[in-house]
């Protein structure tokens, strides 16, 4: 359940639920590339290469430039030295395509050179290398090499405190009750919110709470960026009333405490109205601190795999596969609601695990021969064998248990929870993440159960994403996700958020919806928290990043 974004633009912040704004960081990459044995299409010497890299927009499938390397003079195997910086984003599909070209004429425009080929791949196999260089045969001949480094900057995190003097005095009694609002300023020059503190009530010398925000996330890890921090008063009916704000970059803060960190508070409606008019208060830095924090892409790169699972739901709620009006219906060329689903999450997830063999498992069926009900089933039928060769596998034994399985019931998640907490509890090596994909139509008919089984995962290097499919009441499920009230079960509360609940309809339900733009905003929503949650549990459980442990195999598909 993803949180309201507050509204962007200085706009006062009316409505604005507690607690900071949820906002995804995104890091930058720098992507260092070169290529071997490329084709020659020069006579009288060799290839001038030059590679331009394009990315496609996101839910869309055209490519767009987003830098190029310098030319390299008479070479078959160029080592670009100009790296081209991206932003990286998890919880997206980000495809790229390097197109080389030799670069013989004065004009910037690639048409008017002659290709020396081309490779496509996505930003999440170029980051899930491991340390090495991603490496694919070049369409007209040759090996392309790309190697991901994150940017240093991506990796700050600020710890910063303030206080506040003598601002306005906005309440009855003469007092305020005011809170801060940072607000990062983007390439378009607009502001949005970042982070928000926590209200002090009835003072105008205000001291809060340190502030810890990524600098990825305050300025975008650029130290000159502008910083634009506002003052409110805090009113319980959300019509919050500016007190004054200012502006200010991270270099200037991080000069630390003393004359240049005390801010005036202009309130502008203030100061247009009077000329004597100096500040609504001023605030003031008392301490500052920058440093580096592994990333989720620093334990990706350092040997973590992700392991993915999908379990889905086979209850007779979903209505018979062989009518229209089911859920399971199958047309051919047409995803159901759940190959959406385990499309939209699998494509991206795929990409961070070197086998891409992953286990699916169904709940609510009955099998052959007995037709009894089982709620942990592997789709392609085969205990013996298991895998699904990446998410075209997954489909495929999606699509052999349609045929073999009776839909019957009851929704229980519990044991498809237990099934993956077996192996995270076994792979507690800071090596390996797992990561749950449930889809269901239904309402939790073990909610007690589901509940235990999520609070003992909580402690395991485990995530579960909860996607609901058709039109059920999914009240329930909201109760599993931790995003605003800590999940419990028999007195024991869990160790961190691992739950993420997203309905399907809110992002296919209109007539006319863009279907790629609604599959990655589909995937935006249920992936968006994995980073956090992989890197909480390794620095909570004390396992840095680039230590891996040299083990075979893991072994994540059998029933134990």
């Amino acid at each position: 359940m993803m949180r309201r974004k507050m509204q962007a633009g200085g706009a006062s912040p009316v409505g604005m639920p507690p607690g900071p704004p949820q906002m995804v960081p995104m890091s930058k990459v720098a992507l260092k590339i070169e290529a071997k044995n490329l084709k020659n299409r020069d006579t009288m010497s060799k290839s001038d290469p030059l590679c331009i890299l394009y990315m496609k927009e996101t839910g869309f499938d055209t490519f767009h430039e987003v830098g190029r390397t310098e030319m390299i003079k008479d070479s078959l195997n160029p080592q670009w030295v100009r790296e081209i910086e991206v932003d990286y984003r998890f919880e997206e599909r980000q495809h790229l395509k390097f197109a080389i070209y030799d670069w013989d004429t004065k004009s910037t425009n690639p048409d008017d050179q002659d290709s020396l080929g081309a490779v496509e791949c996505s930003l999440g196999e170029v980051m899930a290398c491991q340390g090495s260089q991603l490496s694919r045969v070049i369409s007209k001949g040759g090996m392309l090499l790309v190697q991901g480094e994150e940017v240093a900057t991506s990796k700050e995190v600020v710890t910063m405190t303030l206080f506040g003097s003598d601002l306005d005095k906005k309440d009855f009694m003469g007092k305020s009750d005011p809170f801060l609002i940072f607000y990062r300023c983007n390439d378009n020059s607009v502001y949005l919110p970042v982070h928000k503190t926590e209200v002090i009530k009835k003072t105008v010398n205000p001291a809060w709470k340190p502030v810890v925000i990524p600098a990825r996330v305050l300025c975008a890890g650029d130290h000159n960026r502008s910083i634009k921090i506002e003052c409110y008063d805090w009113d319980s009916d959300g019509t919050h009333d500016l007190i004054g704000e200012c502006y200010t970059n991270l270099q200037r803060l991080l000069e630390g405490p003393g004359t240049t960190n005390v801010y005036h508070l202009i309130n502008p409606k203030k100061k247009a109205k009077k000329s004597s008019y100096k500040d609504s208060g001023k605030i003031t830095l008392q301490h500052i601190t920058c440093h580096v924090q592994p990333t989720f892409l620093d334990y990706i790169r350092g040997g973590t795999e992700i392991h993915f699972t999908v379990a889905v739901d086979f209850t007779a709620s979903n209505g018979d596969p062989r009518t229209p009006a089911s859920l399971h219906y199958c047309q051919p060329g047409i995803d159901n609601q759940y190959s959406l689903a385990i499309k939209a999450v699998g494509e991206i997830v795929q990409d961070y695990d070197t086998d891409k063999m992953f286990p699916a498992l169904g709940f609510g069926g009955r099998l052959p021969p007995d037709w009894k009900v089982s709620h942990e089933f592997f789709l392609n039928g085969s205990p013996d064998n298991p895998y699904c060769q990446g998410v075209d596998g997954i489909l495929q034994a999606y699509q052999h248990a349609l045929q073999t399985v009776g839909l019957f019931g009851p929704t229980n998640f519990a044991p498809v929870i237990r099934h993956v907490s077996k192996f995270a509890q076994s792979h507690q090596d800071g090596n390996n993440y797992f990561v749950l994909l449930i889809i269901t139509d239904g309402i939790i008919s073990d909610l007690p159960e589901t509940r235990k089984a999520l609070v003992h995962a909580s402690s395991l290097p485990m995530s579960v994403i909860i996607v609901g499919v058709g039109n059920e009441d999914f009240s329930a499920m909201e109760q599993l996700d931790g995003d605003d009230n800590r999940l419990s079960a028999e007195g024991k509360y869990a160790e961190r958020d691992i739950v993420q609940f997203v309905e399907l309809r809110r992002h296919f339900g209109h007539t006319g919806t863009n279907y790629h733009l609604s599959q990655t905003r589909l995937a935006k929503d249920v992936l968006a928290e994995i980073p956090q949650q992989l890197v909480s549990w390794m620095k909570f459980h004390g396992y840095p990043p680039n230590t891996p442990i040299i083990q075979g195999p893991v072994n994540t598909h059998g029933l134990v």
